[in-house]
């Protein structure tokens, strides 16, 4: 059984630290945990390596948060993975700081990246990990905000919520998505 886990992010310096690229240091605590380093490749990067058994492929997709859908259907196709064995990580506006949720479908909730993913794919049942970044900012001020950096609070508290959502993942992986959501969301 071969898996697909893949953060959302912007590539480049620029946007490392911001709030936007929180799936990218899920990806990359992910790759750490099975301990598969990531290479260039197709589309991004990519860390290919196995947990318990399955086979795991990371990918850091480097065609930018709003375009993430062509980097999904291509590893997808690659790979053969179906669709119930994809996870999008990212980040959410609607939920706390650090919260977690996990959700088989649903709407891209205003996030661009979800949207094209749905577009490229055709549907949107597909599994989605969804990092609280919460919406503490003006009207007006959104993009500044998500491709802002951590207030010094939230940078304090990013590893061990980055190491909760990368277990949250892994779980996804063994257990299931239902499991997982009963065992991590809201956690």
């Amino acid at each position: 059984m071969k898996y697909l886990l893949v953060g959302i992010g912007n590539k480049g310096e620029e946007y490392a630290e911001t709030r936007h690229n929180i799936g990218f240091k899920v990806a990359e605590k992910i790759a750490e945990k099975i301990e598969a380093p990531f290479r260039s490749s197709n589309f991004g990067l990519l860390a290919e390596g196995k947990y318990k058994g399955r086979k795991v492929l990371v990918l850091k997709p480097d065609t930018y948060v709003n375009l993430s859908g062509n980097a999904v259907k291509f590893w997808m196709q690659k790979e053969n993975i179906p669709l119930e064995n994809i996870l999008i990580i990212t980040d959410d506006l609607a939920l706390p700081f650090g919260s977690l949720r996990m959700k088989m479908k649903g709407s891209p909730a205003g996030h661009n990246g979800l949207k094209n993913i749905e577009a490229v794919l055709n549907t949107n049942q597909y599994t989605r990990l969804r990092f609280g970044i919460s919406a503490e900012f003006k009207d007006g001020q959104q993009i500044d905000y998500v491709l802002g950096k951590w207030n010094e609070e939230e940078y304090s508290k990013l590893p061990e919520r980055i190491d909760k959502f990368s277990q949250a993942a892994l779980s996804f992986v063994f257990a299931g998505v239902q499991n997982t959501m009963s065992a991590f969301n809201g956690k």
